[in-house]
């Protein structure tokens, strides 16, 4: 049964809107039209209403772009300026969309390699993979559902999309202009429902691929639960490692290191966490974080002036308040911060050598808390960067190429920034986590191929 659902400002914890939940009943109907729709192949979208529909809707949200923001900032919590950011990229992502359709080709096969191949030509073109189901994450509301359902779009896949319980408003404006633009709605719906109705569809044997952002418990065990012959990515989190070589320009770095670990309060799963620095250094380089950290202005995220706003939930609050105490009891130095503000803020922190079995050391802290570890050499760091079950983005600030390749090598990531800080994206790289971090390749192109499918013609002459 339906059921209305309280959307609400995660730092003033105000409803600022309601949401409809779909049951099983609602699902079901809704997977057996995209699954029609999919099967019925005469009536597959063409590639140039397709791009037309994504030209219209990246158009729709230049219109709305301080709407969406304000939406953004209001129900996720990110600061305004960090929001208009988010909208400006989702609209690029749309737009990706459109240039990587014109991408999506097939190539000749040589056939005549052998004399058993002769006399036959034969090519590959891409089709859509069947069903898109989506479940997404809060911290990037608009943006994450543009990566996640655009592509799907773009494809020519039907999709359905669940947005964080938190966060559901972005998403439905999203989906709403897809609609506007002249997407039948059959092709995109957007669905908020219980856990358990959300398993159910996910792992319904009408979908054919599955793309899920969030917590790797929930992604794996979603993903072992999948029909036989359901594709999927998985984007978990990490606890992102920074490098800090003995020639590095630490004012130049100070910057970016407090931008990558507190930026939308530390709610980024690739967000800087752990910074490995020579022990001569290391407690500079935490004072002058902590400095860096003192200058943020943290409260709501609607407020022009606010660097870093709530967490998204109290709870969240409780949990960093707990893991930076046990650090600090168990002998982390406490720079700055170590505190709660409000019901759902936290002090920008920064500790000096937790110990290496604290939360903060083995743990995604998914908050705005750096830690900044005494390291002998830079082959130490290294060692103790790659010694946890994840891996996904990694940096390395030095001036010296050796240091910088030597970081390429050694650590076990998908990407590694070389004097910038480990959440810097563009939507067009490949964005994944290794191991327990995720499965498969994020970013618009990739997506986008992850979502087709080859087949392959061969004809006899």
């Amino acid at each position: 049964m339906s059921k209305t659902v309280e959307v609400v400002n995660p730092y003033s914890l105000e409803r600022i809107g309601t949401v409809e939940t779909s049951s099983w009943e609602q699902i079901d109907a809704m997977l057996d039209t995209a699954h029609g729709l999919f099967r019925q192949r005469s009536a597959w979208l063409p590639a140039y209403q397709r791009i037309e529909i994504l030209k219209k809707t990246a158009r729709l949200m230049e219109a709305r772009f301080d709407e969406l923001a304000l939406l953004i900032a209001s129900e996720g919590g990110k600061p305004l300026v960090d929001a208009k950011v988010e909208v400006k990229r989702a609209i690029d992502g749309v737009e990706l969309c459109v240039h990587e359709i014109g991408q999506m080709t097939g190539k000749e096969i040589p056939m005549d390699l052998t004399a058993a191949g002769a006399g036959r030509i034969a090519f590959t073109q891409r089709e859509p993979i069947g069903v898109v189901v989506a479940a997404s994450a809060f911290n990037h509301p608009l943006n994450l559902i543009v990566h996640q359902v655009a592509p799907a779009v773009a494809t020519g896949c039907p999709v359905i999309v669940k947005p964080a319980m938190d966060t559901p408003l972005s998403c439905q404006a999203f989906v709403a202009m897809l609609h506007e633009a002249g997407l039948p709605q059959d092709w995109c719906r957007s669905v908020v429902c219980s856990n358990e109705v959300a398993e159910q569809m996910i792992t319904d044997t009408r979908v054919g691929f599955f793309s899920f952002i969030g917590s790797a418990r929930v992604g794996w065990m979603l993903r072992s639960k999948l029909a036989p012959g359901t594709r999927c990515a998985l984007e978990h989190g990490g606890a992102a490692p920074v490098i800090v070589g003995e020639d590095a320009d630490t004012d130049a770095m100070i910057p970016a290191l407090a931008k990558g670990g507190f930026y939308h309060s530390g709610q980024v799963c690739v967000s800087v966490q752990r910074v490995f620095a020579p022990s001569a250094k290391a407690e500079e380089i935490a004072q002058k974080l902590a400095e860096a950290a003192n200058a943020l202005k943290v409260g709501d995220a609607t407020d022009p002036t606010t660097d870093c706003g709530p967490l998204i939930r109290p709870g969240e609050v409780d949990r960093i308040e707990e893991w930076v105490n046990e650090a600090v009891n168990g002998g982390a130095k406490l720079l700055t911060g170590g505190k709660r503000l409000g019901e759902t803020t936290y002090a920008p922190t920064v500790l000096l050598d937790p110990p290496a079995d604290a939360r903060v050391s083995q743990l995604e802290i998914f908050g705005p808390v750096i830690c900044v570890y005494s390291t002998n050499s830079v082959e130490e760091a290294f060692e103790t960067a790659n010694n946890l079950p994840f891996a996904f983005q990694a940096a390395v600030f030095t001036q010296s190429l050796d240091t910088a390749m030597q970081a390429v090598r050694q650590l076990d990531a998908t990407a590694v920034m070389v004097n910038d800080h480990t959440a810097f994206r563009v939507d067009w790289m490949p964005f994944a986590g290794r191991r327990q971090s995720g499965y498969n390749t994020g970013g618009i192109g990739y997506t986008m191929h992850d979502m087709t499918q080859d087949k392959m013609a061969v004809i006899k002459l």
